[in-house]
């Protein structure tokens, strides 16, 4: 798949998660592995309803990285040590996020949510204070260690990796459907 072909799959998502509110400005990241030592992820400065400025890293570290997504090395961390993550999303879809604040397990209870994604644990981070320093080999740790595709943390929001970027896309709108339905259930 050609570079700008891939840039242009990616904006399209990354609009149609920001209008689900995935994404905010300036918060949130996307990318995509091109190469075994290369991928595209959005800059800091990204605005996701327009997502036009992509920007390519080597593994290597060179001036680039400074434009880059703060979300960068740890998307880099989970490309180098998990090979069938081809797509990887950092998002925050508010109806999970909140969800993980109160229970420490996701359990569905729609059809789909059970089905297509099963139970998922929460991740608590502990402290905020040096999370974003932890992050960078504790998510990427989290996911080999559990053979999971989704990670949901404790009021931060979740990091999912896929070979399909439509698959992962899927895989977040239903764990928020089944998030949305459970807290409705909540409510009663």
């Amino acid at each position: 798949m050609n570079t700008k072909h891939l840039k242009n799959k990616l904006s399209k998502l990354a609009l149609s998660m920001f209008r689900k509110d995935f994404f905010g400005i300036y918060h949130g990241s996307i990318s995509a592995k091109i190469e075994s030592n290369r991928f595209i992820i959005n800059t800091k400065e990204s605005i996701f309803d327009t997502l036009d400025n992509l920007i390519e890293l080597y593994f290597k570290k060179d001036y680039r990285w400074n434009q880059a997504s703060m979300d960068a090395i740890i998307h880099h961390n989970i490309y180098s040590q998990i090979s069938d993550a081809k797509f990887i999303s950092f998002s925050m879809p508010p109806f999970t996020t909140a969800y993980a604040l109160k229970y420490n397990k996701i359990i569905p209870k729609d059809y789909f949510g059970y089905m297509e994604i099963g139970s998922i644990n929460v991740v608590d981070p502990k402290t905020f204070e040096d999370w974003y320093d932890r992050a960078q080999s504790e998510i990427s740790y989290y996911f080999q260690t559990n053979s999971t595709d989704i990670m949901v943390i404790k009021g931060y929001g979740v990091y999912t990796y896929n070979r399909d970027l439509n698959e992962m896309a899927k895989k977040l709108a239903i764990l928020e459907k089944s998030c949305k339905i459970l807290m409705l259930e909540d409510s009663k």
